[in-house]
């Protein structure tokens, strides 16, 4: 059944380019996937996190370095973190609780990426449902993500 009301405008978040330069300072680019390198949480990324502490993508990133690390109690926290600062965001851009926040526009993804962390470390720590929400969240703002994110 196809949705007849009108969709909303496409949300897309300003570049924040002195925050992307300091992530490829530290040495995280921007991976579509999680992080495939060495586990644990290097100290440039928490830097960056300090610095810039309304970046999602140093949030998400954090998460998912915790995650690969073996700690989802710390992705959980990290995830939250980057998921609230993106929201806020998101809403300040326009976003109403719903419609597409496109993948394929880069500075959208550290929030997409903090809901795919918080999705996971929430099913880790046995918290289903958040889990469930947040994956539903995920492919509400755009399938592509989670395409992107678990592959």
């Amino acid at each position: 059944m196809k949705n007849l009301l009108p969709q909303p405008p496409p949300t897309l978040l300003p570049a924040d380019t002195e925050a992307d330069a300091a992530m490829a300072e530290a040495g995280v680019g921007d991976e579509e996937t999680a992080p495939a390198g060495p586990v644990g949480v290097p100290d440039d990324l928490k830097s960056v996190a300090a610095r810039f502490p309304t970046y999602s993508t140093a949030w998400a990133r954090l998460g998912e370095h915790a995650l690969a690390a073996g700690d989802p109690v710390t992705a959980y926290a990290y995830a939250r973190t980057g998921y609230h600062r993106g929201l806020d965001q998101l809403r300040r851009s326009g976003w109403r609780g719903h419609g597409p926040v496109p993948w394929s526009h880069v500075p959208n993804r550290g929030f997409l990426r903090s809901v795919n962390v918080l999705t996971l470390a929430a099913d880790a720590i046995g918290e289903s449902e958040e889990a469930a929400r947040c994956a539903q969240l995920l492919r509400d703002c755009d399938p592509a993500a989670g395409d992107a994110l678990s592959g």
